[in-house]
């Protein structure tokens, strides 16, 4: 069948028909408009007490309908939510996405909601108004149906309904079995007919209560226009009409007892974790015709964006940069250098102006005339700048970390929305650079970029392939603190710190926005007691060098010489919390990049007094090499050096390393937290 043919079949018929299967045939987990009373009560709720709300049953099924024209997607809802807090009111209020195109679009029935009440020992439901239904356009392409459920308060149980039919059938229907609450049952049900083949992901780590699948088999009527006489099976009498019987396959997952995703230390964004299941149209097979592939490939995407005349076409248009290479190139022979200079030259020419993306907006030339782009103005403009100065270098497309992890098995161009710059040197050398980051040296990836794969765009005739995000540059912290106690417990010091790859831009960016003296002050308000009188900042434009800080602070003791003296030499330079509170965790520990910090501390005693007892030394080490702590104390005759390192060998962990990492962390602050007890000699 031609394309037209194709189209003119899937737009031009009604059909009629019902199929039943082992999914199908099982009882909707919930019932619109008849709650249980138990529920309007506080005793099925004592677990939940800490949760703003919980999720009492949510349930969808999408199936597939043939009317107005052609296939739909059908999808139903059934939701029910007991409010427990204020701060819960937020669940009373629900937002329907809905797709449009050319003048079509999805079409919301069958909305309905009640909120139901305790009062006086007697039920009481109000029913949702449509005055309280909104329209909100939320994007280009997707409009919003949003309403709140009335009368709502603490105790509360809100329930709705909808129904969504879609002639978009590449948009079927995703489900997330978890939300930021509890969720007591989470149930989606699928039937897809034989005509269509999805992919389906599922994602995130909690177990299926229920995972089923079977074949039935549903009956359509089409009936065929007068415009259109051959088809399916061969030619047909203009205005006929045909049956069909495609084998349906019913899909049923649920959860139980899904647990709230919380925000933790150290996550991309937290729609990687969510457990759910995405659907994506793969391809079509309609009955005498070969199977259709509908959904691209990575190859299909690679060679659209070197066409896009906004990514591909900027790669080569860097010949206005020759009159400021030329200088930059003569000065050095060394390729690495070379890049640098590059890199620091469009750097320091377009302001990266906080907005990210793959294309450019209108022309790297005009980012580079107006001093400010995207993302993609000022790194395509780099990778532009280093083929003029004759490099090899291409564009590598990713997922940030706020934008979630990327599928590499799903081609999906819109996954992409940031750009950097592959630089290959000699030896068989690469260099991977971004130019958005004033004050990141060359090779620093800025941190949001740190998600793990990423798509090498290669030159016609070459096959792209996937890179690793892997960073060289680490979190590096030294601090080398000499500390003088007095008789009264009074200390002074002079510390000379270095803050080195992700820390050090940290910090310059911090200094950038404070200043010196309110970043002083605030390392000093941080630190009771302190007083920082001299400071000096060093290395603060050498970005490929730790910025530095030497400064000097005192701290009072009491009024008189005291017998025992307690201190704590750590407390105030080591790690300042555990950031892993929570016993257990179900998903990665993910830094970004590598670990290192030093401490070490030359501890000058008051004449005449001595540590009652030192301190005992600890070797700690995280299974498989993934980390290291050491400390150390050794006692000299003025007085003590204490030594303290940590390392952090990989950038992410398995959840099941969560126990050893959080026990990790623990022991470490026990023992930089140890008090020392200095007693005066008799």
């Amino acid at each position: 069948m031609s394309t037209l043919l194709l189209r003119r079949w899937l737009l031009a018929g009604i059909c009629s028909g019902a199929s039943i299967s082992l999914a199908q045939a099982q009882a909707d987990p919930i019932r619109f408009g008849k709650i249980d009373e138990r529920d309007l009560t506080s005793q099925n709720f004592l677990a939940d007490s800490a949760a703003p709300a919980v999720v009492l049953c949510d349930f969808g099924r999408s199936r597939f309908d043939y009317a107005e024209g052609g296939f739909r997607v059908i999808f139903e809802r059934v939701t029910r939510v007991k409010i427990l807090k204020k701060s819960g009111y937020d669940y009373a209020t629900v937002q329907v996405p809905l797709y449009h195109k050319a003048n079509r679009e999805e079409k919301l029935t069958g909305l309905k909601g009640f909120t139901y009440n305790l009062v006086n020992g007697q039920v009481v439901k109000e029913k949702l108004n449509a005055d309280a239904i909104f329209r909100e356009e939320s994007s280009p392409n997707v409009s919003v149906r949003k309403f709140t459920l009335p009368n709502v308060r603490v105790g509360s149980v809100v329930e709705y309904a909808y129904t969504v039919a879609s002639e978009f059938v590449f948009n079927f229907q995703d489900w997330t079995f978890q939300s930021d609450v509890p969720v007591r049952w989470s149930e989606y049900r699928a039937a897809i007919p034989e005509y269509f083949d999805y992919n389906m992901l599922m994602q995130g780590y909690e177990p299926l209560e229920v995972q089923e699948k079977a074949d039935a088999v549903t009956q359509y009527t089409i009936r065929w226009s007068s415009t259109l006489t051959p088809g399916v099976g061969g030619g047909r009498e203009s205005g006929g009409s045909e049956v069909v019987t495609p084998r349906v396959t019913n899909y049923r997952w649920a959860m139980k007892d899904v647990p709230a995703l919380r925000e933790e230390p150290y996550m991309t964004t937290t729609a990687d974790y969510l457990s759910k299941i995405d659907f994506e149209l793969a391809g079509t097979k309609w009955p005498n015709e070969a199977y259709k592939p509908v959904a691209g490939s990575w190859t299909k995407i690679d060679e659209e964006l070197l066409n896009d005349d906004n990514f591909g076409g900027q790669l080569n248009r860097g010949g206005f940069l020759k009159e400021q290479l030329t200088p930059l190139l003569a000065n050095t022979t060394d390729p690495a250098a070379r890049v640098a200079a590059i890199h620091d030259l469009v750097r320091r020419s377009v302001r990266h102006n906080g907005n990210n993306g793959v294309v450019a907006g209108s022309s790297i030339r005009r980012a580079y005339d107006q001093k400010s782009g995207s993302a993609a103005d000022v790194n395509l403009l780099l990778i532009a700048a280093l083929r003029e100065a004759g490099f090899t270098a291409n564009p590598v497309v990713l997922s940030t970390r706020g934008h979630g992890r990327l599928q590499t098995n799903v081609p999906l161009s819109s996954r992409f929305n940031y750009v950097l710059a592959h630089v290959a040197l000699p030896g068989g050398k690469e260099m991977l650079v971004d130019a958005t980051e004033e004050l990141a040296p060359c090779g620093l990836l800025p941190y949001h970029c740190l998600n793990g794969t990423a798509r090498l765009i290669l030159p016609r005739g070459q096959e792209s392939r996937w890179i690793e995000l892997a960073p060289n540059d680490r979190f590096l912290s030294y601090r080398q603190i000499n500390l003088t106690v007095d008789e009264k417990g009074g200390v002074s010091g002079k510390v000379h710190q270095e803050h080195g790859g992700y820390l050090a831009l940290m910090q310059r960016e911090k200094l950038r926005k404070l200043g010196e003296k309110k970043y002083i002050e605030e390392l000093a308000t941080n630190h009771e007691g302190w007083n920082i009188p001299q400071y000096t900042f060093k290395e603060r434009d050498a970005l490929h060098k730790p910025l530095t800080l030497d400064y000097e602070f005192a701290s009072a003791g009491g009024e008189a010489p005291a017998g025992t003296i307690y201190l704590n030499p750590l407390r105030d330079f080591g790690t300042d919390k555990n950031p892993f509170l929570h016993e257990n965790r179900r998903f990665p520990v993910d830094f970004g990049a590598k670990f290192d910090e030093t401490v070490m501390v030359s501890l000058t005693l008051p004449a005449g007094y001595e540590p009652e007892e030192l301190p005992k030394g600890l070797v700690m080490e995280l299974p498989e090499g993934g980390g290291r702590f050491t400390y150390g104390v050794q006692q000299g005759p003025l007085g003590l050096q204490i030594v303290s390192r940590m390392s952090l060998s990989r950038p992410v962990y398995s959840a099941e390393e969560y126990a050893y990492l959080r026990e990790f962390f623990a022991r470490m602050m026990a023992k930089q937290s140890e008090q020392l007890v200095l007693k005066k000699k008799v």
